[in-house]
């Protein structure tokens, strides 16, 4: 009797086992279809207004553009465009690379700058929730009628900005001060346009606040509680826990920041490109392949950017947190 209950007892195990793993996989898979279902909405949307204009403006940079009885017109120009943007346009290859330069500058800047609020943001103290939604507060107004009254009251050099002219003429610039430390007139004029640009760059750190301290709140308690046992200072704690911790937020904000620098419809290429488009259907193809030249430049330099990244820092971080 006793072997026949082990035996049924066996035969029935696996067929309860079958049974659980169907239910189970039929929890996965309505979860799958219901995730599907929640982003169907912004693939749509991705195609419609993203993908399907994005291949759009690659096809108007090799064509002609004209208005017909029907509507748009196209003659296939193969590179003649992108041969006018680098050879002819006595503005483009300037535009260019001082837009190149003015990104470069500012990405440092805004990161650093933006880390260091993060951190400070981060600490307990009272009113934190408060500061924390005032650096936010530029995302939420950035697309606003606000922004435009800010900007042009900004527009001057820093030290006179919203300064009546009788008082900012008494007052030391900072090109003044640059000039005294007899640096080379690149340089200073590098810092002297980061200097006048600083309302504008603490007005981007807005989104890169919030990734960095998403990325802080993450790293475990317990870290900082055996680096205080081992005596370490705060410096240290930053460099060795805080940091590699944050090496993939890291990445995400330099990215994240590069794509609105270059995509910032201020900076020179972009309103070359718009100044175009308002002369007529006929530009259209010029100022497209003057987009494209520029984006498979920053394309290449972000690709490249990652690629160093993750060989001197990712792998090495990620090393030492498995060692």
């Amino acid at each position: 009797m006793d072997e026949n209950k082990i035996v049924k007892t066996d035969e029935v195990a696996p067929a309860n086992a079958i049974k659980l793993g169907k239910k189970h996989r039929g929890i996965e898979s309505l979860k799958s279809t219901y995730g599907r279902l929640f982003v169907l909405h912004w693939e749509i949307g991705l195609i419609l207004f993203f993908v399907v204009p994005l291949i759009k403006s690659l096809y108007f940079a090799f064509c002609d553009l004209s208005f017909g009885d029907e509507g748009y017109e196209y003659q296939f120009a193969g590179l003649t465009h992108f041969k006018y943007a680098i050879n002819e346009d006595p503005e483009y290859v300037d535009r260019l690379l001082g837009t190149l330069a003015s990104s470069a500058g500012s990405l440092p800047v805004i990161v650093i700058l933006s880390l260091i609020l993060a951190l400070l943001l981060n600490q307990k103290f009272k009113g934190r929730l408060f500061f924390r939604a005032l650096y936010f507060l530029p995302v939420i107004i950035a697309s606003g009628v606000v922004i435009t009254h800010l900007f042009s009251s900004t527009s001057s050099e820093l030290s006179s900005s919203g300064v009546s002219d009788s008082f900012a003429s008494n007052m030391i610039t900072a090109d003044e001060i640059l000039g005294w430390l007899s640096l080379p007139p690149k340089v200073i004029e590098g810092f002297s346009g980061l200097l006048n640009n600083i309302f504008n760059l603490v007005w981007n750190c807005g989104i890169q606040i919030v990734l960095f301290i998403s990325g802080m709140q993450s790293i475990p308690d317990s870290l900082y509680e055996v680096s205080k046992v081992e005596g370490a200072t705060k410096w240290e704690e930053f460099w060795f826990i805080t940091l590699p911790m944050l090496s993939r937020t890291l990445i995400l904000v330099i990215i994240f920041t590069m794509v609105e620098l270059v995509t910032d419809k201020n900076n020179d290429i972009m309103s070359l490109a718009y100044q175009l488009m308002q002369h007529g259907a006929t530009n259209f193809g010029k100022a497209s392949a003057m987009l494209w030249i520029y984006f498979g430049i920053v394309s290449v330099i972000m690709a490249l950017l990652m690629f160093a990244y993750n060989a001197l820092f990712l792998k090495r971080w990620d090393t030492g947190g498995r060692s």
